[in-house]
């Protein structure tokens, strides 16, 4: 079964050893698989100590493990990433991160920056991205349309009164 972030032959051998401490993420987006496989497994200590000492002031420990326990995992998609590799000393990862909560799917979007502290990346900042635009399937309702309910009544005297 592959790794939690989706790549790898499983989470034991993928981005477990990171979250251990065993081995150091080589990238930036190795950095953020693991990070997204340690909200996924409860292993917020990991997630905590891989802010810089400034991304770390913002971060709230008892909300972000309530989040990320209550919370079921789907799935990591990397959008895109610049430099972030092992020579360099900063990377950026666009990611697309699903969850669910409380019955609702989240699709979290956003532009991570990574920066290497002492080597070691770390995350920096986050930006969060909207989604893509919603559109229609079907076509627009008018306001002098039969009502989509059934009532018999024009859209506009039924529900589109709200409107």
């Amino acid at each position: 079964m592959p790794c939690v972030c989706g790549i790898g032959e499983s989470t034991e051998t993928h981005c477990q050893p990171i979250i251990a401490g065993e081995r150091p993420a080589e990238t930036a987006e190795a950095l953020m698989r693991a990070r997204y496989t340690a909200y996924a497994l409860g292993e917020v200590d990991f997630v905590l100590s891989t802010h810089t000492p400034e991304a770390a002031k913002d971060v709230d420990r008892e909300s972000t493990e309530l989040w990320a326990k209550q919370s079921q995992w789907l799935g990591l998609e990397i959008v895109a990433t610049e430099a972030g590799g092992p020579t360099d000393e900063a990377g950026m990862v666009e990611f697309i991160a699903r969850y669910k909560i409380k019955n609702v799917t989240v699709d979290h979007r956003e532009r991570a920056r990574f920066e290497k502290h002492g080597g070691r990346w770390l995350f920096a900042e986050g930006e969060q991205i909207a989604g893509p635009p919603v559109t229609r399937e079907g076509p627009k309702v008018g306001r002098n349309d039969p009502c989509h309910c059934g009532s018999g009544k024009k859209f506009k005297k039924c529900h589109g009164k709200a409107a």
